[in-house]
């Protein structure tokens, strides 16, 4: 019995020991962690360029309407002349057969009938389109002007507002993420200055994303050929003594 009693004192002791051992662990453990929180100082960085979309889709489309299916064949004839028309406006303007791209002539037809569903009146439509896509931004604006002289001629026409778009993201981010790094280790360095310590290297670093916006507006991304790109990292830096 004596031989039993000694050999569990033994278990419980090593159980209390290993209790002990693995509790100090985890306090020195949270000592640490506590240390390396109360070293460093975490900082936003914020990055920002004034940049001009180098892309811009633009879309005109125009429509002929008559009364009866027998106009049908004179109709296509006058949206054909339409889009030829317009196809040699948008040359002139500048821009190429590559960048102009001419969409399908579609018929469509509606009927209007009375409470004894008697036929009254018809409607019989072609519409029809053009799409540009080009890097000469600056045209656009100037040939949109001459197309809606058109509409004075009692051409029907929707002249819809240009897409403009910036794609040289990928060549500015670089620059861009070094200029927002430096601006953070500038507030850690001022936090720091007020505190009596020194920034040291950087511990973690998490890129923000990269948002493109229109000059001056905070939501829209398309409609200006002036863009804003803006990017804020957040770093955190050692601090030392």
């Amino acid at each position: 019995m004596s031989a039993l009693r000694n050999y569990q004192n033994v278990i419980v002791g090593f159980i209390v020991a290993a209790g002990i051992a693995i509790g100090g662990f985890f306090i020195s453990k949270t000592l640490y962690n506590a240390k390396v929180a109360l070293n460093t100082a975490e900082a936003k960085g914020l990055a920002e360029r004034r940049v001009q979309a180098n892309r811009a889709n633009w879309s005109i489309s125009f429509a002929v309407k008559g009364k009866s299916r027998d106009e049908i064949p004179n109709l296509y004839r006058q949206a054909e002349a339409i889009q030829k028309r317009l196809t040699a406006l948008l040359k002139e303007s500048g821009f190429s057969d590559e960048e102009i791209t001419l969409g399908i002539i579609d018929y469509g037809s509606r009927q209007y009938r009375n409470e004894d569903q008697v036929l009254t009146d018809e409607d019989h439509f072609l519409n029809g389109s053009i799409s540009i896509e080009t890097e000469n931004v600056h045209a656009v604006a100037p040939a949109r002007g001459i197309v809606n002289k058109l509409i004075s001629e009692g051409i029907s026409i929707t002249n819809r507002t240009p897409k403009y778009s910036f794609t040289g993201l990928n060549a500015i981010k670089p620059d861009m993420l070094r200029e927002a790094t430096k601006n953070a280790r500038i507030a850690a360095n001022e936090f720091a200055s007020n505190a009596g310590v020194e920034v040291g290297g950087i511990r973690t670093a998490r890129q923000g994303s990269f948002f493109i916006r229109d000059a001056g507006s905070e939501s829209s991304d398309s409609y200006k050929i002036e863009k804003d790109v803006r990017v804020v990292t957040t770093i955190t830096f050692f601090l030392t003594d």
